[in-house]
C-alpha cells in the first residue's frame, strides 16, 4: 500500500532497502517455499485468480469487475472471492451489500458484491464453495495470488504501468510478496494497466517465463460532469495519484488534493474537515467510489458501482 509504506520502497534501492536485505531473503524463502509447496484445493467451477507482484494498488478490482461483467455476457454467472480487509473472521460468507459495513467485510468487498455474487472469509476454498452454492459457475478470486489456498485455472498478474514494482526488492526491503522470477512462473498471464514504462521489470519476467502479455486502460465514466469545476479531490486507495490524474484529464480543477492511507476508514471528523475544507475554497468534494466511512452522515452508496 503505497500511501502507507516506505517511500523508500518505490525509489532506486538505497542504504535502507540494502540493511533489510537479509530479512528480505528469509521472507522470500519463505514465500518461495510456500507457492511451490502449496496443495490448492480445488471446487467444481472454473476459478480465476487476480493477483499482482507486489503489496498495495495494481488495478485488480477494476480488472475483476470488468471480467466479472465480460463473464456475464457471456451467459455465466460469476462471483466474487475475497479475503476482505475489514474485521471479518468468518471462514466464508457472503457479503449483503444492504447492511454490511466496510468495517465488517471490507471497501472492496461491497464494490464487488454490487456487481456480483461476493463471498469473504478466511478460508477462500470455502467462501468459493459457498459461491457456488448460490449459484454462481465462475469464480473471480481478487487477489490470493501467493497465498494457492484455492486451486485456479488461470492466474492474471496485473501491474500498474505507472508505478511498477518499485525497487524490485521483497519485504521487507522492498514492495515485492515473493521474487520476481518465481512468482512469474506460477502466473498464467500479465496485465499492465495504464501508461508508463515502470511495468518494465514484470515484462522481462514474464516474458523470460514465457507468459503472454495484455494491455489494459482505466477510463472515466461520465467524465463531462467535471470539466471546469472546482474539486477538493480525496483518496484511500494505493496509488491516489492514479485518482488524482485521472480527474484532472477529465478536465476538473483540483483546487487541492488530500491523500490519506489505503483502505483509510474516514471518521466523522474526517469528515467535517473535509466538508469545512470544501466550502471555505469553494470546491466539490470528490472521491473514488471505494473510499469507506465509519460515518453515518458520509457512508458509503451500497451499490452505486455503474454496472
Amino acid at each position: 500500500m503505497i500511501s502507507e509504506s516506505p517511500p523508500f520502497w518505490w525509489e532506486k534501492p538505497d542504504w535502507r532497502a540494502l540493511a533489510l536485505t537479509p530479512f528480505a531473503a528469509i521472507y522470500g524463502a519463505a514465500a518461495t517455499w510456500r507457492m511451490d509447496n502449496a496443495a490448492p484445493k480445488a471446487v467444481a467451477a472454473p476459478v480465476m485468480c487476480i493477483g499482482n507482484f507486489t503489496v498495495g494498488g495494481a488495478g485488480k478490482t477494476p480488472t475483476a469487475i470488468a471480467l466479472a461483467q465480460a463473464a456475464r455476457a457471456l451467459g455465466r454467472q460469476p462471483g466474487f472471492v475475497s479475503r476482505g480487509h475489514g474485521g471479518i473472521l468468518d471462514r466464508a460468507r457472503l457479503v449483503y451489500a444492504a447492511h454490511d459495513g466496510p468495517a465488517i467485510v471490507g471497501d472492496e468487498a461491497l464494490l464487488l458484491a454490487a456487481v456480483a455474487p461476493t463471498a469473504v472469509g478466511v478460508d477462500r476454498h470455502a467462501a468459493a464453495e459457498t459461491l457456488i452454492a448460490a449459484g454462481c459457475d465462475f469464480v473471480i478470486m481478487d487477489d490470493g495470488f501467493q497465498s494457492r489456498r484455492l486451486a485456479w485455472d488461470f492466474a492474471l498478474v496485473v501491474v500498474d504501468a505507472a508505478h511498477g514494482l518499485g525497487n524490485g526488492m521483497v519485504l521487507p526491503a522492498g514492495p515485492m510478496r515473493a521474487p520476481l522470477g518465481v512468482q512469474a512462473r506460477h502466473a498464467d498471464a500479465l496485465l499492465v494497466v495504464g501508461e508508463g514504462d515502470a511495468a518494465a521489470l514484470a515484462i522481462r519476467a514474464c516474458a523470460r517465463a514465457a507468459k503472454p502479455l495484455r494491455a489494459a486502460r482505466l477510463a472515466t465514466r461520465d467524465a463531462g460532469r467535471f470539466a471546469g469545476r472546482r474539486c477538493l479531490a480525496f483518496s484511500g486507495i494505493g496509488h491516489p495519484r492514479k485518482f488524482f490524474d485521472a480527474l484532472a484529464a477529465a478536465g476538473a480543477d483540483i483546487v487541492r488534493e488530500r491523500s490519506f492511507p489505503d483502505h483509510h476508514m474516514f471518521s466523522e471528523d474526517d469528515c467535517r474537515e473535509l466538508k469545512a475544507e470544501s466550502e471555505a475554497l469553494v470546491a466539490i468534494p470528490v472521491t473514488t467510489a471505494r473510499t469507506m466511512s465509519a460515518s453515518p452522515m458520509a457512508g458509503p452508496r451500497r451499490g452505486s458501482w455503474p454496472r
